[in-house]
């Protein structure tokens, strides 16, 4: 029954549209399940709507998904874009898209297999040899680059929209390595957590399935392991525009993020760098192009590839999904062809029509775009040249004129499409129901011999009304894809029995992604330290705005110096000659909180502890990436806080702190305890140990007033996160002695030296050994060196100073020689994990290696 909210919300849809719409049935009535949309849309309200896609906002800001817009001011991490509403597909209709679909994944793995192999289409004139040796896109070095595979396109992409027949168009293809998939998944999770009331009346198709066929499909091309394979997820890194969705879909799927730099080829065969060693690699799913995964062979200039991976592939030692080389099959000329090529590989027409293409190649087609040049599309065949495609309609006579000589210089660059009307769909529109064009990207997978097609897709939608510009590139959102019916589809599944072994199987940790771990832990750590005492100065300085002429004045002087030791940024506060920062230390404190130029601030320490995040994005949980947002907003106001207000630069101190600190305690309950966490705890205490000792030894290396020395105590004992449990023990009776007993040798204590010290030093005993005949490596030699300094240490020895310089040199050298030894932590670790000289050492030594030898 229709509501009068429903037909209100109907109607003034209906008011908007001005093309074919996706509501809209041939014979003009709405369809069923689109009407059983807008009823829960009516339901739920406009208002709430709107609430609940501010929920979606933040959602996926917490989240951390984002999409890298080149041309926007947002620059990386662009927050991605999801609409509310989402774009349905009657199951009915889905199963005759997807025998088109799979009817032409399996064109392309034909075409790819005969360009790389017999190449008869161009023996038997069905394409133009242009097309493909004039292609960049074809790379001779892959002519024998083969899967142990019927079918050698395994993940295949195509974008589609509905044309003015009301059919599905196929409006490009995807061969190279697809992307979407991930963003689709997540977008799922998103609309069936915030909007499942939209879900009424109706069923939706489950995304998983694809998935399971992903996972089944690359157990099935493992090399070697067949049980459990080594499989890794090669990404170009972080800055590219998709990253988080090569985290994402690591993560998910369990396979290893990894980057060129963290592989290496040795006698054919794929190894990870990794701190247990060198391990074997079985299958490698790129999203690096073609061209850029080896440079020995290909792009000599790649730092995103493998050196020696096309040799690897051709032995037989690993599979790489795509196979380098599908990335000829994106030329924009080839949809010209398709018919005919369908014709002479299956003797069929396609199932699915491909919109109208003309390739200026041919004279004929050359003449029929000139012609017609103000009502078409205008694109470059070869992707690779980056050309914005031209609409013919919104160019001057003089624009048509250059672009028209522009063809004729070189004709066979050039393919012109038909600009046809296409489709809109509902959107969420500043309040409104507004229509956009939209467009489809569906994901398939094959299984060797037969495509697999996911159940949904990304559909994207455009920013601008009348506009069809889609791409997350340019600012188009995304929608969730619903494949529904009125029954419940009985799923038939396969389940995957897997081996007792793979009960036991580790997952692997780059060597990168070791390192970037331990960043996070010192950077997160040092950030911490820095706000914990500038709060303490702060706190200081409020407390005695007029000091001058009182003992306090030695107190703050001292306080403000200690800054600088902490934080490097010399000469800042010891600069005896700069009399401005002694009028007003905020000039200086501001400048260290929020001046992301200046290293060794609080904004310079959050930006690279954001950076050293983003490289381990797959290591964090949901609740994990919460605080990590919370983190980074944090990052941006302290970018643009007000330096002259202490109390604003205390607020955004304290509000920061305390979610550094929610981001420790959420890996402590949450974080496996592998070698990955122990090396973030490892980097955590380096920096906390080197902090602390830094700000005691500006504090107490020199003999103060005992006025003075008890300030520094009290400050000391707050830093430490000491002071009631210290007053506990002995009320306000300050004393040196008992205050060094307590932070350096209070084992009880967190914060005391010696508990530090015994937990850095059961960290690195759980990391793996690099060398069997040693017991303990460097980094462990060091810590218990600093340890037994500090527990062998005499209080009453320490606290002596000489009279005639008030130095206390035991103190002072005994801290030294601590900070030293901790100090050198860093460097032993990057040595035995991180640079990987060791384990190579070792691997070259014994070229012989067998598999049971193999690390």
């Amino acid at each position: 029954m229709l509501t009068e909210t429903t037909s209100n919300l109907l109607q003034a849809y209906q008011q908007e549209i001005s093309s074919y719409d996706e509501t809209i049935a041939a014979n003009g009535l709405v369809k069923p399940h689109w009407h059983k949309l807008f009823a829960s849309l009516g339901k739920l309200g406009i208002k709430e709507l709107e609430v609940r896609n501010q929920e979606i906002i933040n959602r996926l800001r917490e989240n951390g998904v984002t999409y890298n817009v080149y041309e926007s001011s947002d620059g990386l991490n662009r927050p991605w874009l999801l609409d509310p509403i989402p774009f349905l597909i009657d199951q009915k209709e889905w199963q005759h898209i997807t025998k088109g679909l799979k009817q032409r994944a399996f064109l392309l793995d034909l075409m790819v297999k005969d360009i790389y192999g017999p190449q008869r289409l161009i023996k038997d004139a069905i394409i133009p040899p242009e097309l493909v040796f004039g292609n960049t896109g074809f790379l001779r070095s892959c002519y024998d680059v083969k899967l142990p595979s019927q079918n050698q396109l395994i993940l295949y992409a195509a974008d589609m929209a509905r044309g003015p027949d009301g059919r599905m168009w196929l409006v490009d293809n995807r061969t190279q390595a697809p992307s979407g998939s991930g963003y689709a998944l997540e977008n799922r999770r998103i609309m069936s957590k915030l909007l499942p009331e939209l879900t009424d009346g109706m069923f939706v198709d489950r995304l998983s399935p694809f998935f399971n066929n992903v996972h089944q499909t690359v157990s099935r091309l493992a090399t070697h392991e067949k049980e459990n394979p080594n499989v890794v997820y090669l990404t170009p890194g972080q800055n590219n525009e998709t990253y988080f969705e090569h985290a994402y879909l690591a993560s998910y799927l369990g396979y290893t993020l990894a980057q060129g730099a963290d592989l290496l080829v040795r006698n054919g065969h794929v190894w990870l760098k990794s701190i247990d060693g060198l391990e074997k690699v079985d299958v490698i799913i790129r999203r690096v192009d073609d061209d850029w995964c080896d440079p020995l062979e290909l792009r000599e200039d790649s730092r995103l590839g493998v050196p020696g991976l096309l040799h690897a592939i051709r032995s037989g030692n690993v599979s790489v999904i795509n196979s380098p080389g599908s990335g000829v099959l994106e030329n924009s000329a080839f949809p010209a062809f398709m018919h005919n090529i369908s014709r002479y590989f299956l003797g069929e027409e396609l199932i699915m029509p491909s919109i109208a293409t003309w390739w200026c190649g041919q004279k004929k087609e050359l003449n029929f775009v000139l012609e017609n040049l103000h009502r078409l599309i205008i694109k470059k065949a070869n992707r690779k040249q980056k050309f914005r495609s031209v609409y013919g309609r919104l160019l001057s006579r003089e624009e048509l004129t250059d672009l028209k000589h522009a063809i004729l210089r070189t004709p066979h660059e050039y393919v012109a499409q038909e600009e046809v009307s296409l489709s809109t769909t509902p959107s969420l529109i500043n309040g409104k129901i507004e229509p956009r064009l939209a467009s489809l990207r569906a994901f398939l997978v094959s299984d060797g011999n037969e495509y697999h097609a996911m159940q949904g897709g990304l559909t994207r939608s455009s920013a601008e009304r009348d506009r069809y510009v889609i791409s997350n590139q340019y600012g188009g959102v995304s929608k969730d894809t619903w494949i529904v019916s009125d029954t419940l589809k009985e799923v038939g599944e396969k389940n995957v029995v897997i081996n007792k072994t793979a009960f036991t199987h580790h997952s692997s940790l780059p060597s990168r992604s070791a390192e970037n771990l331990f960043w996070v832990g010192r950077y997160c750590e040092r950030t911490m330290a820095v706000t914990k005492f500038l709060k303490i100065v702060i706190n200081a300085l409020n407390e005695n705005v007029d000091f001058r002429g009182s003992f306090k004045s030695e107190y703050i002087d001292i306080l403000l110096k200690s800054i600088t030791h902490l934080t490097l940024t010399y000469p800042g506060f010891t600069d005896e000659n700069n009399d401005s920062l002694r009028e007003n230390p905020y000039l200086e404190i501001g400048a260290l909180v929020h001046n992301t130029q200046k290293v060794g601030s609080v904004a310079s320490n959050v930006g690279s502890f954001l950076n050293s995040v983003l490289s381990v994005s797959d290591k964090w949980n949901h609740d994990t990436r919460r605080v990590i947002n919370l983190v980074e907003n944090s990052h941006k106001k302290i970018q643009s806080i007000d330096i002259s207000n202490p109390n604003s630069i205390q607020k955004i101190l304290d509000k920061l702190h305390v979610r550094l600190f929610t981001f420790f305690g959420v890996l402590s309950e949450s974080m496996p305890r592998d070698s990955g966490y122990y090396l973030l705890e490892a980097g955590k205490l380096t920096e906390r140990i080197i902090s602390k000792i830094r700000i005691f030894r500006s504090f107490f290396s020199f003999k103060n007033e005992e006025n003075v020395e008890n300030e520094l105590i009290e400050a000391a004992l707050n830093n430490h996160y000491l002071m009631e449990y210290y007053r506990q023990l002995y009320k306000t009776n300050f004393s040196l002695e008992t205050m060094l007993d307590m932070v350096l040798l209070d084992e009880k204590l967190p914060y005391s030296l010696a508990y530090q010290l015994d937990a850095l030093a059961y960290c690195l005993a759980q990391l793996p050994k690099t060398d069997p005949l040693n017991r303990l490596n460097q980094a462990e030699k060091a810590v218990l060196a600093a340890s037994t300094k500090i527990k062998l240490a005499d209080i009453s020895k320490l606290t002596i100073s000489k009279s005639n310089v008030s130095f206390r040199r035991n103190l002072d050298r005994l801290l030294a020689d601590v900070s030293d030894s901790i100090s050198s932590v860093t460097i032993s670790l990057t040595n035995a994990y991180f640079a990987h000289t060791v384990i190579q050492h070792v691997l070259m030594e014994n070229p012989e290696n067998s598999d049971a030898h193999e690390i």
